[in-house]
């Protein structure tokens, strides 16, 4: 009763600290913006993107974004709020520092990050990350065949757990297997490096295979309604095949997903299968490097609510996508060996077509080492 009384006999001293409402003669926007806009590389190393990507960005919700003024107070504009959003994002620093650089109260802070990340969301989704269509599938595995030599490939999949503070009342819940807290992002790549599905937000305890058969990606998958093309014949063979994603050893065999053979019953045949299919599925892990390297939120546990940690990742993946169709992809080596994080034709063949995932296993690792699929260098790394 007595902390209820103190409690309640606390009055508010100040409508906004004087620090805080010194923000447009000192705060980090007012002071820095227009110095950062004289020089490009410094802009973009500030906010991961140069700025006319910035400033498209900014052009697509910016009116969603601008608050009208109050007799209290003039609002913060949009520009304003997308530089600090941005600002947290990439340098991951906490709310505690950004409140004195900006001249900005945490809770502020807060809001305008969570109505921000939304947006980034909600506007760039669907043209962003939009559900491929046939003719888009087709572009994907012909880059896949040229950077990764295979062919039918059209995403590598994979999940990557991002750290978070234990939520509360939430136990063992978000625990994952390397003992700390995270949730899931769970993620389809293409070769460019962009992300062709994410989900966010399972359970750190969960595994990949399971978080991913969870997914409406799975469910459209096996239930053929991916608007995936049709089985067609691999470069100059007439042995038809369905195409694929390729995922590692966590995930289920599935007509349209392959992982790798077990590795304690590999043959010479089975190696190579193996290492062809890990040089397409480490683009994906290089995807999940790059967004981590960019958006260095990603180097400490996401201090925030659960729902906002979900909607920090939803944006940064969207973030990745954005600035690569506006930049096109940079300083990503085309080598993946250094990479740790990493018109539709009618089917003609004289094959049947395998039906079961273990028959098109079979049927690419022969491929692989046929004389019209194998690398010459595949041996050196099996």
């Amino acid at each position: 009763m007595y902390r209820k009384w103190q409690k309640e006999r606390r009055v508010r001293k100040l409508w906004v600290h004087p620090m805080l409402s010194a923000r447009e003669q000192f705060g980090e926007f007012h002071t820095l913006y227009e110095d950062l806009r004289k020089d490009e590389a410094k802009f973009c190393d500030y906010f991961r993107m140069n700025y006319k990507t910035f400033d498209k960005l900014l052009d697509l919700f910016k009116n969603k974004l601008q608050h009208t003024n109050t007799n209290m107070r003039a609002s913060i504009s949009a520009k304003e709020r997308l530089v600090v959003t941005l600002r947290y994002l990439a340098t991951g620093t906490s709310l505690a520092d950004l409140e004195y650089r900006f001249r900005m109260g945490k809770s502020t802070l807060s809001v305008i990050i969570r109505e921000v990340c939304s947006l980034i969301w909600s506007e760039l989704y669907p043209k962003y990350m939009k559900m491929p269509c046939i003719n888009d599938w087709l572009e994907i595995a012909n880059k896949f065949e040229v950077s990764a030599n295979f062919p039918h490939c059209v995403g590598a999949v994979d999940g990557k757990h991002i750290r978070v503070i234990k939520p509360n009342k939430s136990g063992s819940m978000f625990l994952n297997y390397k003992h700390y807290f995270s949730i899931v992002l769970m993620a389809v790549a293409d070769s460019d490096y962009n992300f062709i599905y994410i989900s966010v937000g399972a359970y750190g305890k969960d595994c990949d295979s399971g978080v991913f058969k969870d997914r409406a990606f799975w469910h459209n998958m096996i239930n053929n309604t991916l608007n995936l093309p049709g089985p067609t014949s691999l470069p100059n063979t007439n042995i038809a095949l369905p195409y694929v994603f390729v995922g590692d050893e966590a995930f289920a065999l599935h007509q349209n997903l392959l992982r790798p053979y077990n590795s304690q019953m590999l043959d010479a045949e089975k190696s190579v299968f193996n290492y062809r299919l890990t040089r397409a599925r480490r683009y994906v892990e290089c995807t999940f490097g790059i967004l981590a390297n960019k958006w260095r939120i990603f180097h400490r546990p996401l201090n925030v609510s659960l729902d906002l940690a979900v909607d920090v990742v939803k944006a940064c993946c969207l973030l990745q996508n954005f600035i690569h169709k506006e930049e096109g992809v940079k300083g990503v080596q085309e080598s993946l060996s250094g990479c740790e994080l990493e018109e539709f034709l009618p089917f003609d063949s004289t094959e049947m077509v395998p039906t079961t995932a273990n028959e098109i296993r079979e049927k690419y690792k022969e491929y692989f080492n046929s004389e019209y699929g194998s690398v010459p260098w595949q041996n050196n790394y099996c």
